[in-house]
């Protein structure tokens, strides 16, 4: 029963971890705004970047990224830790090897969740693209890698951030199925991409209907 109870406090950590709301504090710790009430109204780094600027954003964009990383070496280290501890009976049917795969995904997932639910801005958030990429570099450097280059080159060509976010994660999906990796891994990555992509809906309607905005524009 207590290791149940810890995995599942180990769960929540990473979900705290990713709730951190730091588009939000940003506006409130620079200018005093609810950055909820400005721009498209998602705390996430665009919003970031129309509405406080562009240094803003890339603090936002890197402590975003951290959230993720964190969650998953947080996640590698606490339940092989909690495993050996000698006050702590694990499921016999249960070894280590099995464990820490499946608790690395529900760590990634909850981390990606927190972002966008966060429970310090009553269940709302980003879009969880730049936590999601953090997770991804943690998890397989070389998908992380891969996606980022999309992003990167997307982004450079139309510049739009939410076109690069979602073929940043079809590319990540693409990758992680196509590399040997272990299956709750492959389940994080397609979940998560899957995820981020639902996430943008608002902006699949507008860039059918041409009116997404570009990097610069309003």
């Amino acid at each position: 029963m207590v290791f149940w109870i810890a995995s599942v406090a180990g769960v929540a950590i990473a979900y705290l971890l990713g709730s951190t709301p730091t588009g939000y504090l940003a506006g409130k710790l620079l200018k005093g705004v609810d950055i909820r009430e400005l721009g498209s109204g998602s705390t996430g780094a665009t919003n970031v970047l129309r509405t406080l600027g562009k240094w803003p954003a890339l603090v936002v964009v890197l402590v975003d990224l951290l959230k993720g990383v964190a969650a998953i070496l947080f996640a590698r280290w606490f339940y092989p830790w909690l495993y050996g501890l000698p006050s702590v009976t694990p499921p016999a049917a249960l070894d280590l090897q099995t464990l820490t795969p499946w608790a690395v995904c529900l760590a990634g997932l909850a981390v990606l969740v927190g972002h966008s639910r966060s429970i310090w801005l009553n269940f709302t958030g980003g879009k969880s693209a730049a936590t999601g990429l953090g997770v991804l570099l943690a998890l397989s450097w070389p998908v992380g890698l891969g996606a980022a280059a999309v992003v990167a080159v997307v982004l450079a060509v139309f510049r739009i951030v939410s076109l690069s976010s979602m073929l940043g994660a079809v590319t990540a999906i693409g990758l992680i199925c196509g590399l040997e990796q272990p299956l709750p891994y492959r389940l994080l990555v397609i979940a998560g991409g899957v995820y981020v992509i639902v996430r943008h809906r608002a902006n699949i309607q507008r860039l059918l209907a041409g009116t997404e905005p570009r990097l610069g524009q309003a």
